[in-house]
């Protein structure tokens, strides 16, 4: 892991769980497996702060543990899933694309706790939605039960890995660890619960009235609980899973953007019914008849079987080879070539990059090489119709920034320059990878701007909130007068008379704000679309190789 990664993990922890669990955190990314002693002493934390350090780390599928052959237990840090915190925002907003407020709440209580078990998702859900609700509506168990079932078909949820039950033959000593499995075939299983009730709204009024301090309470509740049925079930978000979702959307665009809405309905619909058969990171999709693809089109899409046909093999002939055909039986068995399509993406975008950072002309000088391959420096000039000296230039440029690559083709063992062919290049693998590297550390060369880097991008959204961090303060606080004074059925003057209290250049001020974090955090999404992008293809190109 590079230090700009170790950089925006640390960041991303610190600003998610705080700064004893990211110092441990980042320790163990920079070492690799630690033993807990280890760690308190290399870190100078209190054993204590390190267990529940590791306990927050654990919960969240941050760190890892397994036992070493002499007996001591080691942990390891998921460097990965640290930097897929930044995609939190993009899991969320896909469940409630998919499943509608009540599958966006699921997602997030299981990205905000890490593993709960399916009845506490249920009642949290149900109450936040109640509270949101009319007075006298309630959202019931059942309804959210449900949408909870249908992420589990769907494998955006999944079962966390479990402790086998104790065995009351063995009498030998307990491990230093558990052995966490989990059965592949029991990993989407939802257990069947009888959830009765509707949510419940919270109300003060009634704390108060039960005349008892709040500590007390929640010790009562705690004592009295009883046991769910499925107690010991832990369930998680289905991550990758989630990125399997993001591959297929971008392939949707590409193909509906190339062709027409039709062709992107289509490869729709046959991702949709490869998405729990296909293999996270598979290179290809499980093959479809076309019978089939025609039978679970949507209802809008009145098309005959005849022209559903002559798309797929439009689709099939296709240069960028998204869609391939790969037997006849069922009226013509079709795939969709993910590993190609993330190829031709990850292409376009460093195209796009090119074309921002250093013209229109290099660009085209880029896309000239990348077509042919090979070409010398004379045939690059006389191909791309630009001067000598514009396009040594351009040239240099682009090598010097690792997005072209120069080979050498000696005619004589001894490498002697004017025995020596000097061709140019593209290896999109390690643009892709130079590319990368960018989004997550600004660099700067020569007069070139710098580039925008996600850690950039969260420190100065940090810095934005940490300087105006009174007057956000005190917005809240007159906020939350207002809801009371509302709640207590206040007068307009009264409530006119709260509002004063922010002055107009406050307000300004706090609409400067608002409007510079939005900016800032659509900004972050995108440059993440980017990483996710070329992450993807760099992944999906290794597993070939």
């Amino acid at each position: 892991m590079t230090q700009a990664e170790i950089n925006l993990c640390s960041l991303l922890l610190q600003e998610h769980f705080g700064e004893i669990v990211e110092k441990i955190g980042v320790h163990l990314i920079r070492t690799g497996s630690q033993p807990l002693r280890a760690i308190a002493h290399d870190t100078g934390t209190s054993l204590d702060q390190v267990k529940k350090a590791l306990c927050v780390l654990i919960q969240h599928n941050l760190v890892v543990y397994q036992v070493h052959k002499r007996g001591m237990v080691e942990y390891e840090a998921q460097c990965g899933r640290v930097l897929w915190m930044l995609r939190y925002p993009r899991y969320i907003y896909t469940a409630k694309t998919l499943y509608g407020d009540t599958g966006e709440l699921i997602v997030e209580e299981l990205l905000l706790n890490g593993k709960m078990t399916m009845s506490a998702v249920v009642k949290k859900v149900a109450d936040r939605l109640t509270e949101t609700m009319e007075d006298g509506k309630t959202m019931d168990y059942s309804e959210v039960a449900h949408t909870f079932v249908r992420l589990a078909d769907t494998h955006f949820v999944q079962r966390c890995p479990a402790a086998p039950a104790p065995e009351n033959s063995d009498p030998g000593p307990p491990p230093p660890a558990p052995t966490l499995i989990v059965n592949e075939k029991d990993m989407y299983l939802v257990p069947k619960l009888s959830l009765i009730g509707k949510g419940k709204r919270r109300r003060s009024s009634d704390e108060d009235a039960a005349g008892e301090p709040k500590a007390k309470r929640l010790k009562h509740t705690i004592d009295t609980k009883e046991r769910t049925p499925d107690d010991g079930v832990y369930w998680q978000a289905h991550l990758a899973r989630f990125h399997q979702h993001f591959c297929a959307q971008a392939v949707i665009s590409a193909v509906a953007s190339r062709m027409d809405q039709t062709s992107g309905e289509i490869v729709r619909t046959a991702l949709r019914l490869s998405e729990t058969t296909t293999a996270a990171g598979a290179p290809l999709t499980q093959p479809l008849a076309s019978s089939e693809i025609f039978r679970s089109l949507p209802v809008g899409y009145n098309i005959s079987k005849q022209v559903l046909d002559q798309y797929l093999t439009l689709l099939a002939d296709d240069p960028l080879e998204f869609v391939g055909k790969s037997g006849d039986s069922g009226g013509g068995m079709y795939v969709i070539n993910l590993h190609k399509a993330l190829s031709c993406l990850a292409t376009a975008t460093l195209e796009s990059v090119v074309q921002e950072r250093f013209g229109s002309r290099c660009a085209r000088i880029f896309r000239l090489v990348l077509q042919k391959k090979h070409l010398e420096q004379k045939q690059v000039e006389d191909f791309a119709m630009i001067p000598a000296k514009e396009a040594k230039d351009m040239l240099y440029k682009m090598l010097s920034e690792n997005f072209i690559s120069l080979q050498e083709i000696p005619k004589t063992p001894d490498h002697a320059p004017s025995r020596t062919f000097y061709l140019y290049t593209v290896n999109v693998l390690s643009a892709a990878r130079v590319l990368l590297h960018r989004c997550y550390k600004v660099t700067s060369s020569g007069a070139s701007r710098p580039t925008q880097s996600i850690a950039n991008l969260i420190e100065r959204r940090q810095f934005e909130t940490k300087e105006n961090k009174r007057l956000l303060e005190k917005s809240q606080r007159v906020d939350a007068i207002l809801a009371s004074m509302q709640a207590t059925g206040a007068e307009e003057a009264q409530l006119r008379e709260i509002e004063e209290m922010i002055s107009a250049p406050e307000r300004q001020q706090l609409e400067t704000l608002k409007r510079n974090v939005n900016k800032l955090d659509a900004s972050e999404i995108q440059v993440d679309e980017t990483i996710f992008l070329l992450e993807s293809y760099i992944e999906s190109t290794m597993k070939r190789s």
